[in-house]
């Protein structure tokens, strides 16, 4: 079992920028993804954050031509034509293991001697680390990135746009550590004393919402859900009406507006982060927030930064 602990995450985060460097480099010298060709149907596997990560990037695939999927690894899944990529951050997901069983498969993992990819075809290296902390939060952002270089790869489009991505997100991810110290204590003070937190993103980047919340439950214990944003007001909406509710907007859908109106008429707290959005209690502004991409490799760092100071004091405060 790993074992989680706050200080070693928060150090963890700090390290966000040089482990981004050493991605680059290693995506400088070589497409991790040359081996796989250029086939017309990929299935993602994964659980938690790695299927967080496969949501997006499948979208992207679709949206390029290619038959993509995201899939639980915990489901029953059939013979399936095209490559099966299965993600898993320490390479152990006991769901993964099991659907990748007695399959061929690419593995993208971050412990290269894991039992993941010791039965791979193919295995695609994180380069994000040893996560001391237990959490799955560098690994996360590299797996982003290195979709990214998957879409690229199966758009027949070169790897450079990717490393110069990385390049921009390390900047934006050391742009928000550096200035920490100006953004996080009003951000934990909105945040705080509600009755949990409520990350929306559009569907584009809905690993942004979903992540947020992910780790918000995973260090401080605390209740947190993601939604896109569009569906918000269709099954989140609710809970503005009888919770003092806080929510945590990636903004960039179309249908931001719509849930902003409920939330003002309702009095919500709203933290925007990466845009200005009317009403918002607070914002948070980062280096290259107008580059869309550079906001999904980069924008969760700001709930995690917000989850570690929350575990810190619970940490403190424990017995």
């Amino acid at each position: 079992m790993i074992r989680l602990h706050p200080a070693l995450f928060l150090a963890d985060l700090e390290a966000k920028p040089a482990a981004l460097h050493t991605l680059a480099r290693h995506l400088a010298d070589a497409d991790p993804w040359a081996a796989l060709g250029h086939p017309g149907r990929v299935t993602f596997v994964g659980m938690g954050s790695s299927r967080y990560a496969a949501l997006v990037a499948a979208r992207r695939l679709r949206l390029r031509g290619v038959d993509a999927s995201a899939e639980y690894a915990s489901d029953v899944l059939p013979a399936l034509p095209g490559p099966l990529i299965a993600i898993s951050a320490s390479g152990t997901s006991r769901e993964t293991l099991d659907a990748v069983e007695g399959r061929d498969y690419v593995a993208v993992t971050n412990v290269l001697d894991s039992p993941l990819a010791r039965g791979a075809t193919t295995v695609v290296p994180m380069h994000a680390g040893p996560e001391t902390g237990g959490v799955a939060c560098r690994s996360f952002q590299h797996t982003l990135l290195l979709l990214d270089a998957l879409t690229r790869h199966l758009s027949e489009a070169k790897t450079e746009p990717t490393v110069r991505l990385i390049e921009r997100t390390a900047e934006a991810t050391a742009d928000l550590l550096e200035r920490r110290d100006a953004w996080l204590p009003r951000v934990d003070e909105l945040l705080d004393g509600g009755d949990g937190v409520y990350a929306l993103a559009p569907v584009d980047r809905i690993s942004s919402a979903l992540q947020s919340a992910l780790m918000v439950r995973e260090g401080p214990r605390r209740a947190a859900d993601g939604c896109e944003t569009g569906d918000w007001a269709h099954v989140d909406v609710y809970l503005t009406k009888t919770l003092r509710y806080r929510a945590l907007l990636f903004p960039g859908s179309r249908y931001d507006e719509q849930a902003l109106e409920w939330m003002r008429s309702r009095k919500s707290t709203v933290v925007s982060v990466g845009a200005d959005v009317p009403g918002a209690a607070g914002t948070v502004r980062f280096r290259h927030d107008d580059v869309p991409d550079v906001r999904l490799m980069t924008e969760t760092l700001v709930a995690e930064l917000v989850a570690a100071k929350w575990w810190e004091r619970v940490a403190q405060t424990s017995p």
